[in-house]
């Protein structure tokens, strides 16, 4: 499952291929939407929760309230089932998803951050991530990108930056699955599922709240 972007989605995988998966594109209701999207996958595949040996869950970059819905409930679950909870990058899940549709490398991955500003990250190819996720506006990486083929909704959003727009717009979690099964059976390790924020959150404390203590 993933979160980490407007995107709501949830897939199953038995190791081998996607046999069930439901996505919804809507940044404010990752909450309402997410179990009823893990009701409707497990329906569709005709499979109780309790077969279910693993969790895979985006652990961004994203912003805050929508990411740590799907972190919270991959580790719940992974607690009620007593099954591990790996985490990937939602960003090295969408090159993963380019690679799938023929994309081939160099090419960039960027998606919304809000704020004007993108998270992304360079790959050499779709399995391949060449350094660290970063957050910035547009304008001060378009010339490090110059050439490159961006995927994501980052680059839809900010043509003037990212001319070479390329699909898919937002993460789907059989991407997410493919990927963790396919390192997984490589023997690599997968992230633990902790959130990769980048920066803090859009909503803060304001400066010099006053502490109303009782007497």
């Amino acid at each position: 499952m993933d979160t980490a972007t407007p995107a709501v989605t949830v897939a199953l995988h038995d190791g081998a291929s996607v046999i069930a998966s439901s996505g919804q594109v809507d940044a404010r209701r990752h909450g309402e939407l997410l179990l009823p999207a893990v009701d409707r996958v497990l329906a569709e595949a005709g499979v109780k929760l309790d077969a279910v040996t693993g969790v895979v869950v985006g652990v961004g970059p994203g912003p805050y309230t929508g990411l740590r819905v799907g972190l919270v409930t991959a580790a719940t679950f992974g607690s009620a089932l007593a099954v591990p909870v790996h985490g990937i990058c939602t960003l090295d899940g969408l090159a993963y998803a380019a690679g799938q549709d023929g994309l081939e490398g160099p090419f960039a991955v960027a998606t919304d951050a809000r704020r004007k500003e993108v998270y992304w990250a360079r790959y050499e190819d779709a399995r391949t991530r060449t350094g660290d996720p970063a957050v910035d506006r547009p304008a001060d990486i378009a010339e490090a990108l110059a050439g490159l083929p961006v995927v994501g909704q980052g680059a839809v959003l900010y043509p003037e930056a990212f001319p070479d727009a390329r699909g898919p717009e937002h993460v789907a979690a059989g991407a997410l699955a493919a990927l963790a099964a396919e390192r997984l059976a490589a023997g690599q390790e997968l992230l633990e599922p902790q959130p990769l924020y980048l920066r803090r959150p859009d909503a803060q404390v304001p400066k010099n709240y006053k502490v109303v203590t009782p007497k």
